[in-house]
């Protein structure tokens, strides 16, 4: 599904690397969880996945299709949802969600659908023709969330995706990846809610300065410290040594 080969990247006159030479794959029906301490090269990562960073070598291929050789078609195969979505405040939400289902072409029969679905669940419904201006920053996520189901992605990219959300609506949350990787379909989000990730991910990499430290199942990555330590325990030892 997501395929990163030889990726590195670097910033500044010294070319500093931020992400360097690191490789993973996302299976299809996988939740696959980032980590990494501030810093790492996470959210660098992720940018040259969506395609809002050039990366300087490597290959990154998203359901068999190149990233940079055939940007549009990629961009149809996923939806990502930033830490802090940056959305159009002085149009209304439904304006936002209608403009959406265009650009990924969604029927208006499927649309009005997955508009009653998504905006019910995350209990944004009666606020649907209010200004995003008026919306608090866990509204803000709710309603890009739903934005980003809307043409069913293959891949699901998310940047923290419990920051600002309310409890209910973190667990509708990882309730629908979940249920989206049950369909075959794929999940790849950051997190420094670990205790989260342990409970929810298939497969988890660890990255420090750029550099893929640990990668596998909670099973592998305890059967690699040798104990039957937690997630947090394990990230704290690979991280600070």
């Amino acid at each position: 599904m997501l395929k990163i080969e030889n990726l590195s990247k670097a910033y500044g006159d010294k070319k500093i690397k931020a992400v360097d030479n690191i490789s993973l794959e996302v299976k299809p029906g996988e939740i696959f969880g980032f980590m990494g301490p501030n810093g790492a090269g996470k959210t660098t990562t992720i940018k040259m996945i969506v395609g809002l960073l050039k990366a300087d070598s490597g290959k990154i291929t998203i359901n068999g299709i190149d990233n940079q050789k055939n940007i549009m078609e990629a961009k149809k195969q996923f939806s990502y949802v930033p830490d802090t979505p940056v959305l159009f405040d002085k149009i209304k939400a439904i304006e936002y969600l209608k403009f959406m289902a265009d650009v990924y072409g969604v029927s208006v029969q499927d649309r009005e659908r997955v508009f009653e679905e998504y905006t019910d669940l995350f209990e944004i419904k009666k606020a649907i023709n209010d200004p995003i201006g008026s919306f608090s920053h866990g509204m803000k996520q709710k309603l890009a969330l739903v934005g980003a189901l809307l043409h069913d992605p293959e891949l699901f990219i998310l940047d923290e995706p419990m920051v600002g959300l309310d409890p209910k609506s973190s667990f509708e949350l990882k309730r629908i990846m979940r249920e989206r990787c049950d369909q075959g379909k794929s999940v790849f989000f950051s997190t420094h809610v670990l205790e989260v990730a342990e409970k929810l991910c298939d497969r988890i990499a660890i990255i420090k300065n750029g550099q893929i430290i640990e990668v596998g199942s909670m099973d592998q990555l305890r059967a690699q410290a040798g104990s039957q330590e937690s997630l947090e325990e394990i990230f704290l030892e690979l991280t600070e040594s």
